[in-house]
């Protein structure tokens, strides 16, 4: 009995010390953003101290950034070997165990982070887009969006006879479709790899979200870049490893869940409020920051419009066509 008791003693002097919490976890947490990045700054970051301070420390994380643990490619692998606790994915790197989820590349569909991120909430919620994450053997706790994907470049572009022939940089498949229609070879390249490749001249235009520009410098090596187009879009999604995430506490998932859910509308918020000022500050250093005239947007939109149409064929999945049909309806609300 006094074995007992003891042992009763020493377990609430843990959850005591625990805050109330019944249990303590360090998260490996990974993710090919760098810590300056505004993703990193207003999201990862953010979400990972506000979760600590709210579990009173029960949850805590080891954090690897910038490749550190895994590539940008490979950090869905890395959780479910057992490498990473948890990580922020860019869904487009993974369209092959993640093709539904490529819906947020198409070209034409959100104008703003804060939109497109409304959308992608609501459909991780429940649905294909988080069953598909799922069966990969991760649990979604929040997603979001970057703005809409502008074209940067040395010449400006403008007209799709402007895109004939160039190398341009891609997020996966789904924008190289984009660029393939404006007549252009879409390359896949990695957000840290991307300046190098424009500086040496491998690629003459890249497709990048205004707000991710500083965290790559890539204003230092374009000349033009345009404002007012969407050139598709790109999701992160913070996932923790299924076995793992569903051995929480109840008190604890919920936590992660609602503090996910603030995140991704401070993250989004974030990033369009950034624009307006990325904007200023380029023009002060020279850089020609151009609207694309109506007839160009117009000529564009034609060139693009066969993109999703295509985007259902190629994923050639049963539920591609509700998925579309769904964000389609989303982002226009």
């Amino acid at each position: 009995m006094k074995q007992s008791n003891a042992i009763k003693g020493i377990f609430a002097t843990a959850v005591t010390l625990l805050g109330g919490w019944a249990q303590a976890e360090t998260l490996r947490l990974g993710d090919f953003q760098s810590t300056s990045h505004i993703v990193s700054v207003e999201g990862t970051s953010k979400w990972m101290a506000e979760v600590t301070k709210a579990t009173d420390g029960a949850i805590t994380f080891e954090h690897f950034p910038s490749q550190q643990a895994a590539k940008s490619k490979a950090q869905l692998d890395a959780v479910n070997n057992g490498i990473l606790d948890a990580a922020l994915l860019g869904t487009l790197y993974h369209a092959e165990a993640l093709p539904l989820n490529s819906v947020v590349g198409l070209p034409g569909y959100y104008g703003s982070a804060v939109q497109g991120t409304t959308a992608l909430q609501t459909m991780l919620k429940e649905g294909p887009l988080r069953d598909e994450i799922l069966a990969s053997g991760v649990t979604p706790i929040f997603g979001f969006v970057l703005p809409p994907y502008q074209v940067l470049a040395k010449t400006r572009l403008g007209m799709p006879a402007d895109w004939d022939a160039l190398d341009v940089r891609t997020s996966g498949s789904t924008q190289a479709m984009t660029a393939r229609e404006l007549g252009a070879v879409g390359i896949s390249i990695p957000g840290p790899e991307v300046y190098t490749a424009v500086e040496r001249g491998r690629l003459d235009a890249v497709l990048f979200p205004l707000a991710s520009v500083p965290g790559y410098k890539l204003n230092e090596v374009v000349s033009h870049i345009s404002t007012n187009a969407s050139f598709g879009g790109y999701s992160f999604v913070m996932v923790v490893r299924s076995d793992l995430f569903d051995g929480f506490s109840d008190t604890v998932k919920a936590e992660m869940l609602r503090i996910g859910d603030e995140t991704a509308s401070h993250v989004a918020q974030a990033q369009d409020a950034s624009v307006a000022g990325l904007i200023d500050a380029w023009k002060a250093e020279g850089i020609d920051t151009y609207q694309l005239s109506a007839e160009e947007l117009d000529s564009v939109t034609k060139a693009l419009v066969t993109v999703s149409a295509d985007w259902v064929e190629r994923i050639n999945n049963d539920q591609a066509s509700a998925v579309l049909d769904t964000y389609r309806k989303l982002t226009s609300e």
